[in-house]
């Protein structure tokens, strides 16, 4: 989870021409993010099929609406049950969450300091549960940019590069998952399917080890680190997992490492 990427998210989104991003209020009630009512109806999970759920100021969303998200996350659908018959509607969406690291939004600053009184950083953060941070795939924490870095003449990849790149890591998933029947890239794969499709070497299998000690990671946590491994493979057009891909995975779990709010 990463800070103020409203802008950033919508510029990518026209990139790479997804269907639909959905910008729900903190305010939004469990039946209005998930569905259901008298008559059920849809809701933002549901009108995000195939497409955005953007959460800014994740935090700030009450945790029983936070919490209803992590069954249509794992099975992509959601079920709304009433007494005489009930309803599935489809919730493949993808979720992107943003977040300020503190009250204050100091905390970890380079150069200034956090105001946050003891414990206010770890009472903050708490307010998103273990098991739901366990089903975002990649949490990213960013620093601010220095007026040198963005005044700086240096180019970087232009968007159709990177399109490119994604539509063929796309293709090669779609080959590898076409005898798969509702698959059809690596996030969707069960946990069964991981030791085929995401094997590593002997060198990789010490580093997950080491990481999963260390980090006190979950089950769950370690089947995403492999299918985050497994794309960066696929963008980087490598048949195998390396350990350098393995490594930039396991980056991408920042809120899993001790220590990190205090």
């Amino acid at each position: 989870m990463v800070c103020n990427l409203r802008v950033v998210w919508e510029s990518y989104l026209s990139v790479f021409q997804l269907v639909d991003i959905r910008h729900p209020r903190n305010k939004i009630t469990d039946v209005a993010l998930v569905g259901g009512g008298g008559v059920p109806q849809p809701g933002e999970i549901s009108l995000a099929h195939n497409g955005v759920l953007f959460l800014d100021e994740l935090p700030e969303f009450k945790r029983t609406v936070l919490e209803v998200m992590r069954q249509p996350l794992e099975e992509r659908v959601i079920h709304i049950s009433r007494a005489r018959f009930s309803v599935e509607y489809p919730a493949s969406f993808m979720l992107v969450a943003s977040m300020n690291p503190c009250p204050c939004g100091f905390y970890n600053h380079p150069e200034k300091n956090c105001v946050c009184g003891p414990g206010i950083v770890q009472k903050y953060l708490s307010r998103i549960s273990g098991p739901l941070l366990d089903r975002i795939d990649i949490h990213v924490e960013v620093t601010p940019v220095s007026f040198r870095e963005l005044s700086g003449e240096n180019a970087a990849e232009g968007s159709e590069a990177v399109r490119a790149r994604v539509i063929k890591a796309r293709e090669v998933q779609d080959k590898r998952y076409s005898k798969s029947d509702g698959v059809h890239c690596n996030a969707q794969i069960a946990t069964r399917e991981l030791q085929a499709v995401c094997k590593l070497n002997e060198e990789g299998q010490q580093l997950m080890k080491t990481s999963m000690e260390r980090l006190g990671l979950s089950a769950r946590a370690y089947d995403r680190i492999l299918k985050v491994a497994r794309t960066i493979a696929d963008l980087a057009g490598a048949e195998r997992i390396e350990n350098d891909h393995l490594g930039e995975a396991i980056q991408y779990r920042s809120l899993d490492r001790e220590g990190w709010a205090g």
